[in-house]
């Protein structure tokens, strides 16, 4: 080969090399979200002094002050110990928005859940209102001691979107755990939130579309209204529900999710769009899942207990729908719904809007009212579904009340095709206690269920098993576990792995104390985009002029061609620097997405 072309062979490698190594650093790191962004990771701790610089060497003293030092992308680690709260507004956290590409992080120390105790009647521990991008860990949220304090975390000031609250754990509070009115792409994820005087999740009518694509999931919401001002209580609200909120836009997802002994409802969504499923709402004291938005569906899930073990009449049901939206859309599938109190509907719909029209479709579901005249109350005004669902009512003279006509166990065939009456036979039907409500051998539910339902059941196992569907929230036989569905498609945040379907309540002891080895601050800062953007434009105008005017007859190799940018390239985190998988699309530390 001639000298001048090897050469020019040469030259135009090195432009070609340089080239591709500025686009890797652009698309990798300059083009990343910490690209604009001097994100650092600071520290507070209860033996530190404000006046410190945040280091972990040299951590600030109190939350309240740490929060406010925040910019966008960074992170504020808070120490194990307790944090006592009493101050308005001082000790309030109050956390500065983040960006799309630089959430705000707040997190307790790995191993060492730090304690947040308020007192002096203080409005809340953690306030988000009208602020975006941030993201909330492994805290615990309560009552000093018993003293007065309200809300766990609150946004009652403004609408919150992308939000992330994760691994939780808020109890004996005197009103709300979590209290928010507008949120938007709102992620509720593995929190234990209990023996809050008011409610576990909720808030006030919103003025921006109320709550929006939101997820609930792996959570347990229990207790509701058994603590206040230092007591066991009843507070002074009424009707403490697990989850409860006002009218608002949805969609609502609320999935692998325990609602139980709450003095409220179980489960009280009045949002468009809300999905319940593969969950257990138990011994709640008024209604167990209470539906009103248009568009929302209740799926393997198991409901019981109504009355939390007082068998006084109430005006209660364990599964509500009432609408005043004319030509609503309500669905039932795959559900389990046991009753003991009696003397009242196990289930009804549109009792209060007997003139408002509604679609309602029923399928695959068990009905036991154990209870003297607790049947089914539908209003004329229902165009219902009904198909392949068992009923058992041994104490009430009809099954079903459909407008002004009534359905006997002989009748309720006539309704739709596989509906059957019999005894579910459940392992151990329980009130006021945990049951077990698998099926046993010789129940009539197995096996003659609707096959258009889901593949799995609220244990997570696979259906069918056998030669059919069996008819309820559990399939006998199935082994837990077997099916991990896939990711629903909202919210558009970062989203979390889905846990697996099995339904347990959360573990929520604190873990044993360690002593984690002293770090200092990280600071995490980038080459200026725009100058990386120069020189790759102009190295790869060099490399294309050279070869155009003076190596026209030279190919380069295949294996000098630039490669493509795939997952590969990604072996920490640009966020948060945790180690990631080839092929991770979003970090399984800070949740946020890497391409």
């Amino acid at each position: 080969m001639p000298m001048l072309l090897l050469k020019k062979k040469k030259v135009v490698n090195s432009l070609l090399t340089i080239t591709i190594v500025f686009s890797v650093y652009f698309f990798v790191f300059a083009a990343s979200p910490v690209a604009s962004q001097n994100s650092k990771i600071y520290y507070v701790s209860p033996t530190g002094n404000n006046s410190n610089p945040g280091t972990r060497d040299k951590p600030w003293a109190t939350p309240g002050y740490a929060c406010r030092q925040l910019k966008p992308g960074d992170t504020l680690i808070i120490l194990g110990g307790k944090y006592h709260l009493s101050q308005y507004p001082d000790d309030i956290l109050m956390p500065p928005s983040g960006t799309e590409n630089a959430w705000v992080t707040i997190k307790g120390e790995e191993g060492n859940r730090p304690v947040l105790a308020g007192s002096e009647n203080l409005l809340t521990a953690i306030d988000i209102s009208g602020k975006s991008y941030i993201r909330i860990e492994n805290l615990e949220i309560t009552s000093d001691n018993g003293a007065q304090f309200r809300d766990g975390i609150e946004a009652l000031g403004g609408p919150v979107n992308h939000i992330i609250l994760k691994n939780l754990y808020i109890h004996h509070i005197d009103e709300m755990g979590i209290n928010i009115g507008d949120a938007n792409d709102l992620q509720i994820i593995n929190c234990s939130i209990t023996y809050c005087g008011f409610g576990s999740i909720g808030g006030p009518a919103g003025k921006h579309g109320g709550w929006r694509n939101v997820v609930i999931r792996h959570c347990y919401l229990a207790y509701a209204g058994h603590y206040y001002q230092g007591g066991p209580g009843p507070s002074i609200y009424e009707r403490p529900d697990g989850f409860g909120i006002e009218p608002s836009t949805g969609p609502i997802e609320i999935s692998y999710t325990v609602s139980e002994h709450n003095r409220g409802d179980g489960l009280d969504s009045k949002a468009e769009n809300t999905h319940i499923y593969n969950c257990i709402v138990a011994n709640n004291k008024c209604d167990g899942v209470k539906l009103w938005g248009s568009g929302s569906k209740v799926e393997n899930t198991l409901i019981y207990g109504r009355g939390d073990g007082d068998t006084q009449t109430t005006p209660w049901s364990p599964i509500v729908i009432s609408t005043e939206k004319s030509n609503a859309k309500f669905e039932i599938v795959s559900v389990t719904v046991d009753d003991f109190v009696g003397n009242n509907y196990i289930m009804h719909a549109q009792y209060d809007h007997p003139e408002i029209p509604i679609t309602l479709t029923i399928k695959n579901s068990i009905f036991c009212g154990r209870g003297p005249d607790s049947p089914i109350f539908l209003s004329a005004s229902v165009k219902l579904a009904l198909e392949n669902n068992l009923f058992y009512f041994p104490k009430s003279p009809f099954v079903l009340a459909y407008g002004d006509k009534t359905y006997d166990p002989s009748q309720i065939s006539q309704l739709g095709s596989g509906n059957i009456y019999g005894n579910p036979l459940f392992v151990s039907p329980a009130f006021g206690t945990v049951g077990d409500y698998h099926l046993k051998p010789e129940s009539p539910a197995i096996d003659v269920g609707a096959s258009t339902v889901p593949n799995f059941d609220l244990d997570g196992g696979k259906r069918p098993v056998g030669s059919g569907y069996d008819i309820g929230a559990y399939e006998y036989g199935s082994k837990p576990g077997e099916i991990t569905p896939p990711p629903v498609s909202l919210p558009p945040s970062p989203t979390q792995t889905r846990p697996s379907p099995t339904v347990s309540p959360v573990s929520v002891t604190p873990s044993t104390p360690t002593s984690p080895t002293p770090s200092p601050a990280a600071t995490v800062s980038s080459f200026p985009t725009l100058a990386v953007v120069v020189l790759v434009v102009v190295a790869a105008a060099a490399a294309i002029f050279f070869l155009k005017t003076r190596g026209e007859k030279y190919q380069p190799p295949a294996k000098e061609t630039p490669p493509a940018i795939s997952s590969e390239t990604f072996k920490y985190c640009p966020f948060c620097g945790a180690p990631v998988k080839p092929g991770d699309i979003y970090c399984t530390n800070c949740g946020r997405k890497l391409k």
